[in-house]
């Protein structure tokens, strides 16, 4: 069996796979009813919610676009320290925001004392932050960025996207007090790509009934009355949620502290055998994801070879991402992948370095 270590889509259990495979069903069915609200509450699990959780069809790129076209009437604070946090960046420019970009060095996390002084210079109706950045392997610490929020700008929404993070490393929505919480199936999830989720707060739903032009496919307003009928406005990815309900099962069965754990203990393996071949993490110790290991590339190694050596083995790593291609590597620890994955994929590599 090949394993992907790229930061998604990632490796997807046999019978996650085969739950695809069940006889289509009406989407106005009781049936899909039933199973719609049965995912639909286990997610809430996941995220720490009491609040609801959507189900969309889309990448999560689509509900990076979805906050902003619900929660911001004009202006909007991007925490932007890589190329995911750029991207919502970029979205919120092209949808005719009022957007400010909060720029911090790419491998640097988005620091409490930068988010505060940003806010007491301009009131912002959101701020957008990205909680493990992909590309460059850094954590920001938002729960301590949210509460920073609370403190200086207490009706700024907190828009979180945690696409390769949720599911794979602790984040309490509600706790925390994230306004909107979003992710994707193809990472942490150890879903096919396809899906995307996102948590919406009471108090972020009331701002979106004042916003204007929310646009229609990803107007939660409207995906809000259909989920209170255990349905959606449009029909669903309905293979990928028969998947979702088998895999939300799994993860729950293995229990999200020790899922949390296993994440946590897969990097840090991959970080220490790193740093015994003089390659570091590009992000400071405090802010090192837990789910994408991305280090600096001071082998110089062609990561096309190392790949084309790996695929023998039926396995891959990820070149660095953006203006880091090259510069960096980038080993997922995240989804269905056990220690023993993670020593194999490190005994490869050490076989490549000794050719």
């Amino acid at each position: 069996m090949s394993h992907m270590f790229v930061p998604g889509p990632v490796d997807v259990a046999a019978e996650v796979l085969a739950a695809q495979a069940k006889p289509m069903i009406p989407h106005r069915s009781k049936d899909f009813e039933a199973m719609f609200q049965r995912t639909g509450e286990k997610l809430k699990t996941v995220f720490a919610t009491q609040y609801r959780v959507f189900q969309a069809s889309s990448s999560g790129s689509g509900l990076q676009e979805a906050g902003i076209r619900n929660f911001v009437n004009d202006t909007v604070l991007c925490c932007v320290n890589g190329a995911f946090a750029e991207r919502w960046y970029k979205v919120a420019q092209s949808n005719g925001k009022n957007a400010d970009a909060l720029n911090v060095e790419w491998g640097e996390a988005v620091t409490q004392e930068l988010l505060a002084d940003a806010l007491k210079k301009k009131h912002y109706e959101a701020v957008t932050i990205v909680h493990n950045e992909t590309s460059t392997g850094v954590e920001n610490p938002v729960k301590d960025l949210c509460k920073v929020v609370q403190e200086v700008s207490p009706d700024t929404l907190i828009l979180v996207d945690a696409v390769s993070s949720l599911a794979g490393v602790n984040i309490e929505m509600d706790a925390w007090g994230i306004d909107f919480l979003l992710t994707s199936s193809q990472k942490c999830f150890s879903l096919p790509p396809g899906l995307a989720f996102g948590g919406a707060s009471d108090r972020a739903m009331q701002k979106a009934e004042t916003v204007p032009f929310r646009g229609w496919y990803f107007d939660l307003l409207l995906m809000e009355k259909h989920r209170l009928k255990d349905s959606t406005p449009m029909t669903p990815a309905m293979s990928l949620i028969y998947a979702l309900d088998v895999q939300l099962d799994r993860m729950l069965a293995e229990g999200l502290p020790a899922r949390f754990a296993r994440h946590a203990a897969m990097s840090a393996r991959v970080q220490e055998w790193c740093h015994n071949h003089g390659m570091e993490p590009l992000a400071a110790e405090p802010y090192r994801s837990k789910t994408v290991v991305t280090v600096n590339n001071s082998q110089n190694w062609v990561v096309g070879d190392l790949n084309k050596f790996l695929q023998q083995r039926d396995m891959r790593i990820a070149n660095g991402y953006g203006k880091l291609k090259d510069l960096t590597i980038r080993i997922a620890t995240m989804g269905e992948t056990q220690l023993a994955d993670i020593e194999k994929l490190l005994q490869g590599m050490e076989d490549f370095t000794r050719q």
